[in-house]
């Protein structure tokens, strides 16, 4: 009698065997799709410019409206070094809540942001050595955006105590 239930909990367990492992679905390889999506982000409007935060480990577009800064009424302060004082700010409250945030130190000290020969120069009031790898490609991918769309220019960034770059913007 012993034999009976025996056997049949290993024809139980051949035909479970089989149903998982003999489902008709072959094994392949790797199959290659293609290289990761590229998402190229612009502003809509002529007073849109595009910042860097970080996101994940990553670096996250947002695109946000340039404005008058607060003590520059007036306007004399480009538009370029507005976009890099607004980066050095770092999020607002609503992109502070959708988790983005920044490795830059916070305040001011852009000086200048002006294309040049061999690309993009970032002269900044601060000390640059201390910076990560995520606060550099911050700057150097929203310098490259706010003087030519698309970011594709090499970045030099020069600070109080010495320089970077030139770097582009690898997202």
């Amino acid at each position: 009698m012993r034999a009976r239930p025996a056997r049949r909990v290993r024809l139980l367990a051949a035909g479970l065997l089989l149903l998982a492992t003999g489902c008709g679905i072959r094994a392949t390889g790797v199959v290659e799709v293609g290289g990761a999506a590229e998402v190229q982000v612009s502003g809509g409007g002529p007073q849109d410019t595009v910042l860097y935060f970080v996101h994940a480990g990553g670096l996250m577009p947002v695109v946000r409206q340039v404005e008058p800064l607060g003590g520059d009424p007036s306007g004399t302060v480009r538009t370029e070094e507005k976009v890099l004082a607004m980066l050095l700010a770092g999020p607002d409250a609503r992109e502070r809540e959708a988790g983005l945030r920044t490795e830059l130190p916070s305040g001011s000290g852009v000086v200048s942001l002006d294309l040049v020969e061999n690309g993009v120069l970032v002269r900044l009031g601060r000390p640059v050595t201390g910076l990560s790898g995520l606060a550099r490609r911050q700057l150097v991918c929203t310098a490259a955006e706010a003087l030519v769309s698309g970011g594709g220019e090499p970045v030099t960034v020069v600070g109080t105590d010495t320089s970077f770059g030139p770097d582009t913007c690898e997202l």
